[in-house]
């Protein structure tokens, strides 16, 4: 006797994917936390142990902190613009984000000067070499997505930056988002522990 069996056509799940250096990307992001995450925790425990010199945070931490939220709006136009394909907008977007992480850069510079005013150092006290540590590090990682900012705008002018080119455009706007959270998460920790 012979049985008839139908096949059923069962959903098939699809694997989550993610573009390889979208993937790498986010691997190095998860890196980025763990690093910035240590050196908090660092903080906490050595402040507890005393001798923690006490010392203003500079004001320009206050202005260099609004630059690098007004930066992101800019990318996030930028991004915006170019799944719209609007090339010209897309210029103008990510010149002025690209020049905002740049005096963004300056403006750190300008607060290192401060605290030097202040007799806060590298050296000497470990308050001080934390937020040279923090702002350091921090600064070297925006370097990077400055690099970043400049690559993609020599690619818009190009022409190479379009609703069907959105990959690197992606890239660079997570990066510069998680470099501008990543300093007002630094920022507000500083306000609350120096």
């Amino acid at each position: 006797m012979a049985e008839n069996y139908k096949l059923v056509d069962a959903p098939v799940e699809q694997p989550l994917s993610m573009h390889p250096k979208k993937f790498a990307l986010w691997l190095f992001i998860v890196t980025v936390i763990m690093i910035f995450a240590a050196f908090t925790s660092a903080h906490i425990v050595r402040q507890a142990d005393g001798d923690w010199l006490i010392y203003d945070l500079p004001q320009m931490f206050w202005y260099t902190s609004g630059i690098i939220l007004v930066s992101s709006g800019f990318m996030h136009w930028a991004y915006m613009a170019a799944k719209k394909d609007k090339p010209e907008q897309v210029k103008i977007a990510l010149t002025i984000a690209t020049l905002l992480g740049v005096v963004f850069l300056f403006g750190q510079l300008e607060a290192y000067s401060q605290l030097v005013d202040q007799g806060v150092f590298f050296v000497g006290n470990p308050a001080g070499s934390f937020v040279y540590i923090f702002t350091g590090v921090h600064g070297l990682h925006l370097i990077s997505g400055v690099i970043y900012l400049i690559y993609m705008l020599i690619s818009s002018f190009r022409y190479k930056v379009h609703s069907k080119n959105m990959l690197n455009m992606e890239m660079s706007a997570t990066w510069w988002h998680f470099l501008g959270g990543l300093w007002i998460y630094l920022f507000i920790f500083l306000l609350l522990n120096h």
